[in-house]
């Protein structure tokens, strides 16, 4: 997809404006979706993700193909989403944590992929919706993204040790809330398989 990705930039840059269309209809749905973990807003979310693609656009010569075009249009999401943040100086209450330990995050983990793959993502994305807007998105793109620490590193500008960090801290405060809503679904799931 990264080639084909390069294909419409290239019409793009050669005059072909139609062509980012395509682009916009292919990461429009999760553009909106992590700046909607970010502002917690629907309308505000819109609002940023229309600005990010005008700003991708208007700075689409800038992109060097460096990193895959889905991470760019995504760093961009991001960095709006935060000027947006700071603009309306919102300040968004974090989860409170109980100590979790690696282990027990590991079980969380461990019993997510017991559950089928669609109860499981609608938990996480319920779940996440809840975290602070950083922990958020970058829970987004970890779980359905399935991008990597270097992918993330460079969409939210930090070193890769600095997101696995940020990773791991994030997914604690999804295992507390994960584990008050997965402990009736998994006794639910598991009394269902066992008839």
């Amino acid at each position: 997809m990264t080639t084909n990705d390069q294909h419409y930039i290239n019409q793009v840059i050669n005059g072909n404006t139609n062509a980012f269309a395509v682009l916009v209809d292919r990461y429009k749905d999760l553009v909106f979706t992590l700046t909607l973990r970010m502002l917690k807003n629907r309308e505000e979310a819109e609002e940023v993700s229309q600005d990010a693609f005008i700003k991708a656009f208007k700075s689409l010569s800038k992109f060097k193909g460096d990193s895959k075009f889905s991470t760019w249009i995504y760093k961009i999401a991001y960095n709006t989403s935060l000027d947006r943040l700071k603009k309306n100086k919102k300040y968004i209450k974090d989860v409170a944590i109980d100590e979790f330990t690696e282990h027990q995050v590991r079980t969380m983990d461990n019993a997510l992929d017991d559950l089928e793959k669609n109860e499981r993502a609608k938990i996480i994305q319920d779940c996440i919706a809840l975290l602070p807007s950083d922990d958020s998105f970058l829970l987004t793109l970890y779980y359905f993204e399935e991008q990597s620490l270097e992918e993330l590193s460079k969409t939210v500008g930090l070193t890769a040790n600095n997101v696995k960090v940020k990773l791991f801290r994030s997914r604690k405060k999804l295992a507390n809330i994960l584990k008050s809503k997965l402990e009736p679904e998994l006794i639910e799931y598991y009394e269902r398989e066992r008839r």
